[in-house]
């Protein structure tokens, strides 16, 4: 689990991200195959990386594995994400609807605190070890645009190889380069705490 908390402090703190484009929902494709069912389940989202500076600060600030639980409610046409979380000694609970897509593998919400429209797309998963993330997001009125990527595993650690590629991935979306000369703190009690 260190190794896990460990890869989040050196992902938030490897990504530099001023003057970068954000990704248009035509470049992106999802997985190949997409399984929904195959999809569900338990993750944790071990590793984020945004063109919006705010959210990566609050990230940096207080990093924390997230536990998500993905359930399809085929009735209504969704998936519901629950998010558990551990910070400032306390655990805290959101939910979020998604709305499913024709397209397999892509997902959209809205998130009401910033008026932005959200589309979530799954690029890459084994299903049951790791899955890779993009989200594209819009907020209303201003326009402004923000790209988002985010590494889940089914368990509280992923294997270097994993990590690697989803480093890449960042890489050749244009997200980010290595910034030589910062500091990676130890992670604290809270941030290793069992979700």
């Amino acid at each position: 689990m260190q190794r896990a908390v460990i890869s989040l402090l050196v992902l938030q703190w490897a990504w530099t991200l001023q003057g970068v484009p954000v990704l248009l929902e035509s470049h992106i494709h999802t997985q190949e195959n997409f399984d929904l069912g195959q999809f569900m389940g338990k993750w944790y989202e071990l590793a984020v990386v945004s063109t919006c500076p705010h959210y990566m600060q609050r990230k940096r600030g207080n990093p924390v594995i997230v536990a998500l639980e993905l359930k399809h409610f085929a009735s209504q046409g969704n998936i519901t994400v629950t998010a558990t979380n551990f910070r400032n000694s306390s655990c805290k609970q959101t939910i979020t609807d998604y709305s499913l897509t024709n397209t397999p593998g892509r997902f959209f919400h809205h998130v009401a605190r910033f008026e932005a429209d959200v589309d979530s797309y799954v690029v890459h998963t084994n299903y049951d070890e790791f899955a890779m993330m993009v989200l594209l997001s819009t907020e209303r009125p201003s326009g402004t645009k923000t790209t988002t990527m985010k590494l889940y595993s089914r368990a509280m650690d992923v294997r270097d190889a994993v990590l690697d590629d989803f480093k890449t991935l960042v890489r050749e979306q244009g997200m980010g380069e290595c910034t030589p000369g910062e500091q990676v703190t130890e992670p604290t009690p809270q941030s290793q705490s069992n979700v």
